[in-house]
């Protein structure tokens, strides 16, 4: 049968968008307090526009992580491979009312040299777990073929299980103009959980991962940092940080030994409260 005007090889109007995302992109992270943050935020504001699918406030992103019994991928970053895989469902917004139906994507999260490379497919929820967790092999179209069949093959070839769940509410930016590659994301809330993998539990064991006061601002380019942007970060004395909310879920729940890449809460202590702040400062003017 010849193909259909205005159709693809898999019989699907030319105009609908293919379940399958791919991108790469530069990655520089930076851990700030959530009061600066929203100081930096502001100042973007100026020369970017807010992404369209984040509302004031921000929107919950919602990730669960499998891995090796060994942990093989969280080893893979610790050691730092110039090559390293990882793989998740992702859940944007609110876990209430999560069901088989709601659409999540399957991510495979790659790193090459420097380049952060991901590969997607958005799915029904029970569909992801049918792929990931039962194994199976899900309908999938011609395109979506070869990552369906790579999902399968590192999920029973490494045997890889639900691992860890990290969730965060995030602020994201986009450049305009000569800066459209551009993106900066704010995440704060950094939470977790080492059981209770399915997105709909009803009460959660969540902790926080991350000090509540400390947020991960997140800088993204396809190909080079504008000047501004570095100038910024230099002016507000920003310093990169290897920060990984999946190593950071692992070593916060005892799953494998705190490295030296832990973010720990005796390194980025609370502010202190208003009235002690006040007295120190009286106390430096008498001296």
């Amino acid at each position: 049968m010849s193909q259909a005007a205005g159709a693809d090889e898999d019989g699907r109007p030319l105009h609908v968008a293919s379940r399958l995302h791919a991108f790469n992109r530069f990655e520089l992270k930076y851990l700030v307090p959530v009061e600066q943050a929203a100081e930096i935020r502001d100042e973007l504001g100026e020369r970017m526009d807010r992404d369209l699918n984040s509302p004031v406030g921000g929107y919950g992103v919602w990730s669960l992580y499998y891995d090796t019994p060994q942990l093989r991928f969280y080893w893979e970053k610790i050691e730092g491979l110039k090559f390293r895989r990882k793989l998740r469902i992702r859940h944007y917004g609110d876990l209430d009312g999560v069901t088989d139906d709601s659409p999540v994507c399957v991510e495979i999260k790659q790193r090459v040299n420097r380049v952060t490379q991901k590969r997607r497919i958005t799915l029904p929820y029970g569909v992801a777990r049918r792929l990931c967790d039962g194994r199976e092999t899900v309908d999938h179209s011609v395109k979506e073929s070869a990552f369906i069949q790579e999902v399968l093959e590192l999920v029973v070839r490494l045997n890889l299980q639900p691992t860890a769940i990290t969730g965060y509410q995030r602020e994201a930016l986009v450049g305009r103009d000569a800066d459209t590659g551009l993106r900066v994301t704010f995440d704060r809330r950094v939470r977790g959980r080492d059981r209770d993998f399915h997105f709909g539990t009803p009460t959660p064991e969540n902790r926080f991962t991350i000090p509540p006061h400390m947020s991960v601002m997140e800088i993204k380019v396809n190909e080079r940092t504008p000047h501004w942007i570095t100038d910024l970060a230099a002016r507000r004395n920003l310093n990169l940080a290897r920060i990984s909310k999946y190593v950071q879920s692992i070593e916060a729940f005892g799953l494998a030994p705190r490295s030296v890449f832990h973010i720990n809460e005796a390194d980025c202590p609370p502010p202190a409260p208003i009235e002690q702040q006040r007295q120190t400062l009286l106390k430096a003017g008498a001296q």
